[in-house]
C-alpha cells in the first residue's frame, strides 16, 4: 500500500521536532550526559543552536564510533537527569576481548510494548506461554523478550546460548564442536516443548530450522514465531514459511540490536516474493541505506548499500553509526511513512566469508 505524500511530510516534521528535543536534552548541562557535553566543549560546537532538523544532524555531526562504548566507563553515558538512578548494562557484539556496552533504563520496554501492537493475538495468544531460544546473559534481548511476553500477559521460558562461543569455535574451524553445542541448545528446547504448554517462540532462523527437525512445531502448540537474526534471503524465508512452519504458524521476522531497538517487518505479500522489509521505530531510531564509499549519499530505492543508524532517545543518543550490515533501500509502506531496509545481511557478505554462528 502506497503512502500519501502528506503522511511522509508529517513523519518528517515529527522527526525534525524529535531531533530538536533529543539534541537539546543531550547537550544541555541540566539533562545531558558527560560524553556529549565533553564532545561539545572540545569541538566548540553547540548542537542546540546548529541542529534544527534531521538534515542538520546529518550535516553537522560525524559518524558515531562505537568503540567509545568499549573504551569509556558506562557512567559517561548517564544523562544528568538520570543521575543516581541504577541502570542496566547491555553487551553487544564481539567475539573476544572487552565487549561494547550500552546502558539503559526503559527504552527496551518502550520498543517492545510498541511492537506488541504489531503481532496478532491469533499467533501470539495473550496469556499463552512463550519460549525464547537465544542469547540471554548480559544482552538486552533477554529482558526485552520477557517484557514483551509479560506485557501480553504471558510467562516466558528460556534456553540460553553464548553466541560469542559459537562464533569462536566456527572461526577456529571446530565445526563438530559448534554442531554439538547447537544440538545441546535444541535438545533443551525440545524438552520444554514436550513438557510445557507453549504457544509462541522467539529464536534465530538457524535454530528454528534445527528445532523443526526434531519436533513438529504446530503439533507442539506453537502458533507464532518471532524470529531475529540478520541474514534471511528470500529463498530462505520461503523455506521457513512453507516448509519449516508449513504455512500454519505466524512468522514475524525482525531486525534489531542493542543500539537500535527493534525494526518490525511488514507482512509479506505475494508481490514481495518473500523479500522481507523492516521499518525502524522512527522517530526513536532512523535507518538509512547509504553509499559505502560516500556515506553522505543515499542509495536509490531498490539498491544495495550500507545501513546507517541514528538512535534518538533520552537514554541514548547515537548519530550516524555505520552498522556492520548492508541492505536494500525500500520505499515507505503503510503504516510506515519512512524508508525501510530489506534483505539485511552482513556488510560485504558477497565479497568475504562472514561468521554468523547460530544467526
Amino acid at each position: 500500500m502506497s503512502v500519501a505524500p502528506e503522511a511522509i511530510e508529517a513523519a518528517q516534521a515529527q522527526l525534525d521536532a524529535h531531533v530538536r528535543e533529543i539534541v537539546a536534552w543531550h547537550f544541555s548541562p541540566e539533562t545531558g550526559c558527560p560524553f556529549w557535553l565533553n564532545w561539545a566543549k572540545q569541538t566548540g560546537c553547540d548542537p542546540r543552536q546548529e541542529i534544527r532538523s534531521f538534515a542538520d544532524l546529518l550535516a553537522k555531526l560525524p559518524h558515531f564510533k562505537d568503540e567509545s562504548l568499549r573504551d569509556e566507563q558506562p557512567d559517561v553515558w548517564v544523562p544528568a537527569a538520570f543521575k543516581g538512578k541504577p541502570y542496566n548494562i547491555f553487551e553487544t557484539g564481539g567475539t573476544t576481548g572487552m565487549p561494547k556496552q550500552r546502558i539503559g533504563w526503559d527504552d527496551y520496554k518502550v520498543d517492545y510494548e510498541e511492537f506488541s501492537g504489531k503481532v496478532s493475538d491469533e499467533h501470539f495468544p495473550r496469556g499463552g506461554a512463550w519460549l525464547m531460544v537465544g542469547p540471554t546473559g548480559p544482552r538486552r534481548l533477554r529482558l526485552a523478550i520477557e517484557h514483551l511476553a509479560n506485557f501480553r500477559g504471558s510467562p516466558c521460558y528460556f534456553v540460553d546460548l553464548d553466541p560469542r562461543w559459537v562464533k569462536k569455535v566456527i572461526a577456529n574451524r571446530q565445526a563438530e564442536q559448534a554442531r554439538a553445542y547447537m544440538d545441546h541448545i535444541v535438545e533443551q528446547a525440545v524438552v520444554l516443548l514436550e513438557h510445557r504448554k507453549i504457544s509462541a517462540l522467539f529464536t534465530t532462523p538457524k535454530l528454528l530450522e534445527a528445532l523443526a527437525e526434531k519436533v513438529n512445531l504446530y503439533e507442539a502448540g506453537i502458533r507464532g514465531v518471532f524470529c531475529g537474526g540478520t541474514t534471511m534471503a528470500p529463498q530462505y524465508v520461503r523455506f521457513i514459511v512453507e516448509e519449516v512452519l508449513e504455512g500454519r504458524i505466524g512468522f514475524y521476522p525482525t531486525y534489531g540490536n542493542t543500539l537500535m531497538g527493534l525494526a518490525a517487518s511488514v507482512p509479506l505479500r505475494p508481490e514481495d516474493n518473500f523479500s522481507v522489509t523492516y521499518y525502524a521505530p522512527q522517530p526513536r531510531a532512523v535507518l538509512r541505506v547509504v553509499d559505502p564509499q560516500n556515506t553522505a549519499q543515499l542509495k536509490g530505492y531498490g539498491e544495495w548499500g550500507r545501513v546507517e543508524l541514528t538512535t534518538l532517545t533520552k537514554e541514548f543518543f547515537m548519530p550516524r553509526f555505520l552498522e556492520r550490515d548492508e541492505a536494500i533501500r525500500r520505499e515507505p509502506r503503510a503504516p510506515y511513512a519512512w524508508d525501510g531496509v530489506a534483505e539485511v545481511r552482513p556488510f560485504g557478505a558477497m565479497e568475504k566469508q562472514i561468521v554468523e554462528g547460530v544467526y
